[in-house]
């Protein structure tokens, strides 16, 4: 068998550890009743507001997935639609205080699944990691 490089060493380990928050992730958001990108949703809203089109390009997501998506959540009372104060035309998605609460739970029950494998780590290291994490995304 032939030697990985260091580059597929890296690559692997961080597919194992998007595996492992994915399953975590997942895990979370079904005992919330949301979808994993309900999920992300209302991670990404807790602290902004965000047309539709503009929360579906980021996310990746065709604008009628996006309307669904919203509209799916708004049923659930953790979304609401209001108009945008720059363009009466224009609809801005926003985060309601119920849909803060389930976005708190959610941000505490992450943490308590991956604390467990951050906390292999000094935190010296975990600096460092997060370092070098926010480096490499931006």
């Amino acid at each position: 068998m032939q030697e990985m490089t260091e580059d597929e060493l890296l690559v692997d380990a961080l597919g194992e550890t998007a595996f492992r928050t994915m399953g975590a992730l997942t895990g979370i958001a079904a005992d919330a009743g949301v979808s994993l990108t309900q999920l992300r949703v209302l991670a990404i809203l807790r602290d902004r507001r965000l047309r539709i089109g503009d929360l579906a390009d980021y996310l990746g997501l065709e604008r009628s997935t996006m309307t669904g998506l919203v509209a799916r959540a708004s049923a659930k009372g953790l979304l609401a639609r209001e108009p945008n104060a720059e363009d009466a035309r224009a609809v801005d998605v926003v985060i309601t205080e119920a849909g803060l609460e389930v976005a708190r739970s959610l941000e505490a029950a992450m943490r308590d699944a991956l604390l467990p494998l951050m906390t292999r780590l000094a935190i010296d290291d975990r600096r460092a990691l997060r370092d070098l994490l926010e480096r490499m995304l931006r």
